[in-house]
């Protein structure tokens, strides 16, 4: 009698069980039933469906590779959310014949939380289910991988590539693309730092950015984006026209050459809330998706607040270094046209000559630095891109030694793979000089920071600097937030302020709800005592800082990180409210747009409100037409909060809890 048993890996298991005691048909029925398995084996790999479900059940993705038609299904307990078209890319060679098969699958189950050595929470839960699936190309046999992980917070997959079968081979494009029903609400912006548009899916135009906010049905917020991107190209998004549904596309912004991106793309996801807030509540999913924090000694990377030096002399240093002192502001930056001109090739960013376009200095930089060390306060320095790009290994090394603590780099290069890698290398390069780090202009965030932490903040959000109008930062806070820190250069007594901008009060809510680890605060004014009308940059929008105003103390006291976050309202472009706790004090930030609106806290979170003493930063109508801001004091009797904001304005509720 022979037995004979069959079986595959878990997701293609199958088990014939043969008895006979007839040698010929044995054999005869062992080659048939071979054959058979084989062919379904590849009837299945070659249409093969796989599911995965979020930790919590709630979220589950169907996985479908084969026959050319690559997608996965991501739908809730109670509707369909949206079908992600995968595994379409463009080879600039021939690299790939025929369709992706499935040949291997394997499957991982994450719970762990760890510490961010800076953030908007404390503690961030990490937990998934992931699928590996190891494909095959019918062809050419061509290897790769897809890698699929389910959050309860979201949906990530990413491409890697087998080395042997994809060395020297480039990717043209790639149109991994996101299938809607509905022609949803959504809010576009084309570039990092332009406004943004409150819109539909199909009146999209040109390319936009990421993340992408979806709001398809009442209760239901979907938010697509990119993650870990280190040395691939950039992916921007474009609007696909389709007869049945409503499909945003995927936008390289250049070719990807494999050797470069060691084989792997970056993570592209779909995050789902109920509300755009609980999607910003939830942005440490991004940060999850990057590689752990690789510096070994973190000492020395310390967020705090900056204060911008910007008349570029002596006085004007020792004036802010007096004042940041005074004031617990724990950065002076020294911005551009420290050594020349910054768009000159010319300028050598490894020596002090001031711009004279900007101010006549004089400019001794090493006595401000050594002076500002003795106040325990430490110097940034702005360098342009050109400076960056053709001295940056010969400057770290002089800047360590001078005793600088960062780099803010002004105008670099994003978006192709080549600007991309060299960004990324140069934030690891400074970390070797102990360098922190701050990026601006076009650069989004997608998470680096947790690996590398020196990189600090970034702009790439549309700031106070652009004037911005309230509207326009209550759709920023709930779409641009979701992808990390933004450097907003916060304003407070510029003129912009009270006739652009909803007045002082909402400067002060923006400071708590638009987060960075870096606060730019103070953006266009100078301390009393720093030299007035000698150039640098802003100078003509000059305010100087009245230090006997009761908002002093309130920066003054304001932290930059958090240990707990919660969105209590987020109508985008609307009206908002974020509560963030440091310590045992919270900081609960009210924003409204173009007109009044009632403003109703449930305080319940707090458990015992009644133990808590309250102090309320507002303008009221008078305030505001008198360009003041009030500070009320009192103590909490129950679990409601209710203020009435005027148009455009903002608030600060401040509650400590009583010992």
């Amino acid at each position: 009698m022979t037995r004979m048993n069959i079986q595959s890996n878990n997701d293609m298991a199958f088990q014939l069980n043969i008895y006979t005691d007839r040698p010929f048909y044995t054999k005869f029925m062992i080659r048939f039933i071979l054959f058979s398995f084989l062919i379904s084996c590849f009837s299945i790999a070659k249409s093969q469906k796989l599911r995965l479900e979020s930790p919590n059940k709630v979220l589950s993705a169907e996985v479908n590779v084969g026959s050319g038609n690559n997608t996965i299904h991501l739908s809730s307990a109670s509707r369909a959310l949206t079908d992600i078209k995968i595994l379409n890319f463009d080879w600039i060679e021939n690299v790939v014949q025929g369709n992706w098969q499935v040949i291997k699958s394997d499957r991982k189950t994450v719970r762990q939380t760890w510490k961010p050595l800076f953030g908007e929470r404390k503690n961030i839960k990490d937990d998934y289910n992931q699928l590996e699936l190891k494909l095959q190309s019918s062809g050419n046999h061509k290897k790769m991988r897809l890698y699929v992980r389910l959050y309860n917070e979201g949906i990530a997959l990413k491409y890697g590539f087998d080395k042997s079968d994809f060395s020297g081979s480039t990717i043209k494009s790639e149109s991994t693309a996101f299938q809607f029903d509905s022609d949803a609400t959504t809010w576009g912006a084309g570039a990092a730092q332009s406004a943004y548009t409150k819109t539909t899916l199909s009146q999209l135009k040109g390319e936009f950015e990421r993340p992408l906010v979806v709001n398809p049905a009442s209760q239901l917020f979907i938010a697509i984006g990119e993650a870990a991107l280190v040395d691939f190209s950039r992916m921007k998004f474009t609007y696909k026209a389709d007869p049945k549904s409503y499909i945003v596309q995927s936008a390289l912004s250049g070719p990807v050459a494999l050797d470069q991106a060691s084989y792997e793309s970056p993570w592209r996801y779909v995050m789902v809330g109920k509300t755009a807030g609980e999607l910003v509540e939830n942005n440490y999913f991004v940060l999850n998706l990057n590689k752990p924090n690789e510096i070994t000694d973190n000492s020395w990377i310390k967020p705090g607040k900056v204060l911008r030096e910007v008349t570029l002399t002596t006085v004007g240093g020792i004036a802010a270094v007096d004042f940041a002192a005074r004031n617990q502001i724990d950065y002076i930056e020294f911005d551009a046209g420290w050594y020349g001109p910054e768009e000159s090739k010319a300028s050598d960013a490894s020596r002090v000559d001031v711009d004279p376009a900007r101010s006549k200095g004089p400019l001794d930089l090493q006595s401000i630095i050594d002076y500002a060390r003795k106040k325990n306060i430490g110097i940034l320095l702005y360098v342009n891109k050109k400076a960056l790009e053709t001295q940056l290994d010969q400057i770290l090394p002089i800047y360590q030694k001078w005793g600088i603590k960062g780099l803010k780099f002004g105008f670099v290069n994003v978006g192709s793979q080549e600007a991309t890698a060299w960004l990324h290398e140069a934030i690891r390069k400074a970390a070797k000089y102990k360098l922190m780090v701050d990026v601006h202009d076009e650069y989004r965030p997608t998470g680096y920071s947790r690996t590398f932490p020196n990189l600090i903040t970034q702009e790439g959000i549309r700031g106070d600097e652009e004037s911005p109008s309230t509207e326009q930062s209550l759709i920023t806070m709930f779409t641009r937030a979701i992808a990390g820190a933004g450097d907003y250069t916060n304003c407070y007594h510029a003129i912009r302020v009270n006739t652009k901008m909803g007045g002082k009060a909402a400067q002060m809510a923006k400071a708590v709800m638009l987060y960075s680890p870096w606060q730019f605060i103070y953006w266009y004014d100078r301390p009393a005592d720093a030299p007035h009308k000698a150039g640098g940059a802003g100078g003509e929008h000059e305010t100087l800082i009245d230090e006997s105003e009761n908002a002093v103390a309130f920066y003054r006291s304001l932290p930059v990180i958090w240990d707990e976050t919660k969105v209590l309202k987020s109508a985008i472009g609307e009206c908002g409210i974020i509560a963030r706790r440091s310590g045992h004090r919270w900081y609960i930030a009210m924003l409204g747009a173009k007109v009044k609106h009632d403003i109703k806290i449930d305080l319940s979170f707090l458990e015992t409100p009644n133990r808590f003493k309250a102090q309320l930063w507002s303008q009221d109508e008078q305030g505001l037409a008198k360009n003041t801001v009030d500070r009320t004091e009192f103590t909490l009797k129950n679990n409601a909060f209710n203020l009435t904001l005027e148009p455009d304005a903002g608030a600060v509720l401040i509650l400590d809890k009583i010992k």
